[in-house]
C-alpha cells in the first residue's frame, strides 16, 4: 500500500463542494442533521491506509512525523472533523501502550488498529471531569472493577478498552491501567449524552458492575496509570489541533467566498473596510494557529522534555484562535450564519460552529488546560539558558530533518529552559536587523520586551495578597507570547523559502500574526491593530484563489472551483 500524502487524501476524497460527493460538505451536513456517523467516509480512508499514519512502523503503521500526520488529518477534517473519532481516537490508548504495555499487549493492540479497529481510552468520569485525582472507578480487593467512565471515545465500537482505575487511597500513584475486553461480563456499554457538535460520533458510558480483571490485564506497573495517561495526552493535543485547523480552514474559506461574491451598495463586500478588517482578524488567527500547531508538531520530536507546557500552551492558542475565527466569519456572513438551508454552504457553517466548540474542549476545557501548566510558569519564566542554535534550526526550519519521535522522553514537568522563549532574544535581534524599517520589526521588539517581562510578572505572583486568578491569567499570557515567539523563529528559520504561498522572506504574514497574538496576550480586541492585520487577509485570499490549503507549506486542494463563488 502506498503511503498517503495530503494531496493523495484530497484526490481520494474529491471536491468537497460537489453536492453529489459522498465525502463532501453536503454529505457532512446531511449526516449532521441525522446524527449519523461518517461510516462510508471512514471506510474509504481506512481502505487507503489513512488510519495508519499515527501508528509506529514496528506496529505496521506509517507514522513518520507529527507535522506530516497533522497535515494529513487536516485534509480530511476540513470536510468533516468527525473522521477523527472514526479513524484517529485510538491514538491515546496506542501511545499509552507504547509507553508501558507488555509485548503481548502491544501485539494485540497493533493487530486491532492496523486492520482499522479501535481501542477506547476510559479516563474521565461525569462527577469529576478534569479533576482526575477524584476518580472513583476502582478495583476492589477481589480484583473486580466498579464504577462508571464517561464520554469514552469509540466506546461502543471498540475491540479493547484501556481503563484507568483507582487501586490506592490517594494521590497520583493511586491509579493503575488495565487493557480489558469490552464484551466481558460485568461491563455495560451505553451511548453517552449527545453533544451539540461532532454529532453522530461514538462516545459511550462504560459501567463496571464487578467486572473480573485478569492479572495479565494490568498495563505496566501498579500505580503508574494516571501518570502515563497524562503523558499520552500530549500527543492527543497535537491531533486535536489538526481538527481545529480543519474546521477553521473551511469556515474561513466559506466566509471569503461569500464576501468576494456579494455586493453591498455597489461595493464588493470583501473590500468594504469593516468586513475587510473582520476577515483580517480571522485570517491572522488562522495563520497564527497554523504556525503554532506546525511548530509544536515538530518540537515534540526535538525537545519532548518541555512538552508538558508546550503542548498545553499550543492547544490553548489554536483552540481559542479557531473560536475567534469562527466568530469573525459569522459577523461577515451575518444572517446567513444562522440559516440551515441555501447558500452559502447550506448549513455547513452552523456545523462548523458546533464542531469547533466541541474540538475546543475535546481533551480538556480551556480553564483545565491552563491550570494544567500554570504552576510551571514561574519556574520556566525564570530560566534563560540560551539553547543550542541547532535545536532551534531542527524545530523551525521546515527543510530540516526531524529526529525520530521518542514518547519515552515525554515528561510531566518541563526539564530545562523552554528553547522557544530562551532563544527569542537572539533571534529577535537578528530579525529586527534584517527587517530594518519594516513594520514587523516594531512588533518583534514589542514581543521581545513582553517576553522579558514574564519573569518579573511571575515573581509578583509570590507576593502576599496576590490575585488568586493571576497565575492562570499569566499562563494564558504565556501561551500567546510563546506563540508569538514561535512565529518569529519560524519566519527567521525559513526566510530563504516561500511560506504561505508568498515570496521568500515576505513579512506580511509575520506582521499580522504578531499583531493578533500581542493583542490577545494583552487581553484587548485585535481589531485595535487593524492596519497591521490586513496583510493576513491578502495572504489567505491568494491561497484560496490558487486552491491551496491555508498552511505554511501549502497543499494543493481537490476543489474544482476557484475564486468568487
Amino acid at each position: 500500500m502506498n503511503e498517503l500524502t495530503p494531496e493523495g487524501v484530497e484526490e481520494l476524497l474529491g471536491d468537497p463542494e460537489d453536492a453529489d460527493n459522498p465525502y463532501g460538505f453536503a454529505a457532512a451536513v446531511a449526516r449532521d442533521e441525522a446524527d449519523a456517523h461518517p461510516d462510508e467516509l471512514c471506510r474509504t480512508l481506512v481502505s487507503a491506509g489513512f488510519h495508519l499514519n499515527y501508528l509506529p512502523r514496528e506496529w505496521g503503521g506509517t507514522f513518520d512525523s507529527f507535522d506530516r500526520s497533522m497535515t494529513l488529518v487536516r485534509a480530511a477534517a476540513r470536510r468533516d472533523v468527525n473522521v477523527m473519532p472514526g479513524t484517529m481516537f485510538s491514538i491515546i490508548a496506542a501511545t499509552c501502550l507504547q509507553l508501558h504495555g507488555s509485548e503481548e499487549q502491544r501485539r494485540r493492540v497493533a493487530e486491532i488498529l492496523t486492520r482499522g479497529g479501535s481501542v477506547a481510552f476510559a479516563l474521565t468520569e461525569a462527577d469529576h471531569g478534569s479533576d482526575l485525582l477524584a476518580g472513583e472507578v476502582r478495583l476492589d480487593e477481589d480484583g473486580r472493577l466498579h464504577g462508571e467512565k464517561w464520554m469514552v471515545g469509540n466506546g461502543l465500537r471498540c475491540e479493547a478498552v484501556y481503563v484507568v482505575a483507582r487501586t490506592g487511597p490517594r494521590g497520583p500513584g493511586a491509579f493503575s491501567a488495565y487493557l480489558l475486553d469490552p464484551d466481558a461480563e460485568g461491563l455495560v456499554r451505553e451511548a453517552a449524552p449527545r453533544s451539540g457538535g461532532m454529532r453522530g460520533v461514538d462516545t459511550a458510558r462504560l459501567r463496571f458492575t464487578g467486572l473480573p480483571v485478569p492479572e495479565d490485564a494490568l498495563v505496566g506497573k501498579v500505580g503508574e496509570g494516571l501518570e502515563v495517561a497524562v503523558l499520552a495526552q500530549q500527543a492527543v493535543r497535537l491531533m486535536s489541533m489538526a481538527g481545529s485547523l480543519g474546521c477553521a480552514d473551511s469556515a474561513l474559506r466559506l466566509a471569503l467566498g461569500f464576501a468576494a461574491g456579494r455586493r453591498v451598495a455597489g461595493a464588493v463586500l470583501a473590500e468594504t473596510p469593516y468586513v475587510r478588517r473582520e476577515l483580517a482578524v480571522a485570517s491572522a488567527a488562522l495563520l497564527a494557529a497554523d504556525a503554532v500547531a506546525l511548530a509544536a508538531a515538530r518540537g515534540v520530536h526535538v525537545v519532548p522534555e518541555v512538552f508538558s507546557v508546550w503542548a498545553l500552551g499550543a492547544k490553548h492558542v489554536v483552540a481559542e484562535a479557531g473560536d475567534e475565527l469562527v466568530r469573525r466569519c459569522a459577523t461577515v456572513l451575518a444572517t446567513r450564519a444562522v440559516l440551515r438551508e441555501q447558500a452559502p454552504g447550506a448549513g455547513l457553517f452552523q456545523k462548523l460552529q458546533r464542531d469547533t466548540a466541541v474540538v475546543r474542549v475535546i481533551d480538556a476545557s480551556p480553564l483545565a488546560n491552563l491550570r494544567a501548566y500554570a504552576a510551571q510558569i514561574p519556574t520556566l519564566a525564570g530560566r534563560a539558558e540560551v539553547p543550542d542554535p541547532d535545536t532551534l534550526h531542527r524545530i523551525f526550519a521546515l527543510d530540516a530533518e526531524l529526529p525520530p519521535y521518542e514518547p519515552t522522553r515525554l515528561d510531566l514537568v518541563a526539564r530545562g529552559a523552554d528553547p522557544v522563549l530562551a532563544g527569542l532574544p537572539g533571534t529577535a535581534d537578528a530579525v529586527r536587523t534584517h527587517l530594518g524599517g519594516d513594520p514587523a520589526a516594531g512588533l518583534v521588539r514589542r514581543l521581545a520586551d513582553a517576553v522579558a517581562a514574564l519573569g518579573p510578572e511571575a515573581g509578583a505572583l509570590r507576593q502576599r495578597g496576590a490575585d488568586p486568578n493571576a497565575l492562570v491569567d499569566l499562563a494564558e499570557r504565556y501561551a500567546w507570547l510563546h506563540a508569538g515567539a514561535v512565529c518569529v523563529h519560524l519566519w527567521w528559520a525559513n526566510r530563504h523559502r516561500p511560506l504561505y504561498g508568498g515570496e521568500a522572506g515576505a513579512s506580511g504574514w509575520l506582521r499580522a500574526v504578531l499583531a493578533f497574538l500581542l493583542a490577545r496576550a494583552d487581553g484587548v480586541d485585535p481589531r485595535r491593530h487593524g492596519p497591521d492585520l490586513l496583510p493576513a487577509v491578502d495572504v489567505v485570499s491568494a491561497l484560496r484563489e490558487r486552491g491551496l490549503l491555508f498552511t505554511a507549506a501549502p497543499v494543493r486542494l481537490a476543489d474544482e472551483s476557484r475564486g468568487e463563488r
